[in-house]
């Protein structure tokens, strides 16, 4: 239907998280609209950042320098490692304005299913820096997911097919309840 250049232009884009093909033929058209400069520009920005950044040595944070800005930041709590999973989640705490420690970016999350297993990890190099840099405190901001079960497959169910009941406990029984504080309640 296109030309193709076009077609494997629209065919790189789609590779990029969260573009699909309707996002990358209006990228592609977008960048075929714009100054040859313009277009230039970008292609560009994208061969100097492959070119120039790299992972910083102490934490995993995205840098151009051996260490990151954070790490070579005198004013930071170096008794303090808050656990992220990519340099993206690191922004995010950053951009708090609270947290004051460093940072250690495990370059991923362990996932099984996807063959993700602890040697992928940074985690050693975590266990080294605590035991190096007498670590005191490490917060893990790590995304809360779960990588059980395949799909389809309840997390209740038993091999044998069988489901198991879940128990909730509450602590305090809910307003105007006239249970006893401990009560507990099974569902299905």
């Amino acid at each position: 239907m296109f030309s193709p250049a076009v077609e494997n232009l629209v065919a790189q884009l789609t590779r990029l998280p969260g573009v699909g093909t309707r996002t990358a033929h209006r990228l592609a058209f977008h960048l075929l609209r714009v100054p040859k400069d313009e277009a230039g520009a970008l292609a560009a920005a994208i061969a100097d950042v492959k070119e120039r950044v790299r992972f910083c040595s102490e934490c995993g944070n995205l840098t151009e320098e051996e260490r990151c800005d954070i790490c070579r930041d005198e004013r930071r709590d170096r008794a303090l490692v808050c656990v992220v999973e990519q340099p993206a989640d690191l922004i995010s705490v950053e951009r708090t304005h609270e947290y004051r420690g460093l940072y250690h970016v495990l370059g991923g999350a362990l996932s099984p299913i996807d063959g993700v297993e602890p040697g992928h990890l940074r985690i050693d190099e975590l266990l080294g820096r605590v035991e190096r840099n007498g670590i005191q405190e490490v917060v893990l901001a790590t995304n809360p997911n779960m990588t059980g079960p395949r799909a389809g497959n309840s997390a209740r169910e038993r091999p044998s097919g069988r489901r198991r009941s879940r128990v909730r406990r509450r602590s305090h029984p809910r307003p105007g309840a006239d249970r006893p504080q401990g009560d507990v309640t099974a569902s299905p």
